[in-house]
């Protein structure tokens, strides 16, 4: 199915729809916009036909300065069977050339009374975020302190209690049991909620809760950077858990790599506070202030002082 359609362009932008009505179904398949100022001027070799095309006043001037049937080849060629559409600008009028190439195609021409740098702005941020990659992952989703904590690990580990303390602290809920994931940036994840269970918390003998309703519109958000991986397993005796924290270990969700710490789960540990603090941590670590690095470094000058004086 396709993410994006000429209809959900027109509705988000409100743009006037002039002629090839029969199109608005087509599919957007590519983020990249193109400005077809050399196509205009009878140069076609390297058309990005798939792209969605916009001609501003630079385009449009050079037209009317054509003869009448350069302007109709030149028409004819821009409305490609896979042009998703395009869309004039500043509000000008639209050549009968256009219209009469674009009812042939059933490629869409639209009319914005938009810049055209802004809408080119406008028009490459949404589709991107559109157009992103994707994938869900089975946790949990928290903005601490302005971090956005990812918290996995296998059912009935705690994750959603643990969110539930969270919240009663002041934190934010993003997503709880299914975090729907697009990566906006070569290194930006930003998780949300399917709609179908936005806001709400689903915890084992209580049911189904919802957090906006019990604690607010201040206890939840739509969206969030990812930023912090925790993931909670149950206790293992013989296993060795990092007990410096000098190694960061990485998760790849889509193509980036997220911060990930492993937390281990047994009666007795307030979850809630060591993720709170490891949200902190997490954030100092990024501002150039590492204790664990400290920590060393003293044990190591430590360790030399001793061997020296023992010269």
């Amino acid at each position: 199915m396709a993410k994006v359609r000429i209809k959900d362009v027109i509705e988000t932008f409100k743009l006037e729809l002039i002629s090839g009505e029969e199109g608005i179904n087509r599919p957007i398949v590519t983020s990249d916009l193109s400005r077809p100022g050399l196509e205009i001027a009878g140069f076609f070799d390297y058309y990005p036909a798939e792209r969605l095309q916009l001609l501003g006043m630079t385009e449009m001037s050079f037209f009317n300065k054509l003869s009448e049937p350069e302007q109709r080849i030149r028409m004819e060629e821009l409305c490609r069977d896979i042009t998703p559409g395009i869309i004039i600008t500043r509000g000008q009028e639209v050549p009968e050339e256009l219209m009469q190439a674009s009812e042939r195609e059933s490629v869409p021409v639209m009319r914005s009374n938009m810049k055209t740098t802004r809408l080119f702005s406008h028009l490459t941020n949404f589709l991107e975020s559109k157009l992103a990659p994707t994938t869900a992952i089975h946790g949990v989703l928290i903005d601490i302190y302005g971090v956005g904590v990812l918290i996995t690990g296998k059912s009935g580990v705690g994750k959603s209690e643990t969110a539930l303390e969270l919240v009663k602290r002041g934190h934010r809920l993003v997503a709880d049991d299914c975090v729907e994931i697009r990566q906006e940036d070569q290194d930006t994840l930003v998780g949300n909620a399917p709609e179908l269970i936005e806001h709400l918390l689903d915890i084992r003998g209580l049911g189904i809760i919802n957090v906006m309703t019990l604690f607010g519109a201040g206890a939840v958000r739509s969206n969030k950077k990812i930023s912090l991986v925790i993931h909670l397993e149950l206790w293992e005796k013989n296993k060795q858990y990092d007990r410096v924290g000098l190694d960061e270990e990485t998760m790849k969700i889509i193509d980036t790599d997220v911060t990930t710490l492993t937390v281990p789960v047994r009666p007795g540990r307030n979850l809630a506070v060591i993720i709170e603090v490891a949200a902190m941590n997490f954030r100092l670590k990024r501002m150039g202030v590492n204790a664990a690095e400290q920590f060393s470094n003293r044990l190591n000058n430590a360790i030399s002082q001793g061997a020296h004086e023992d010269y």
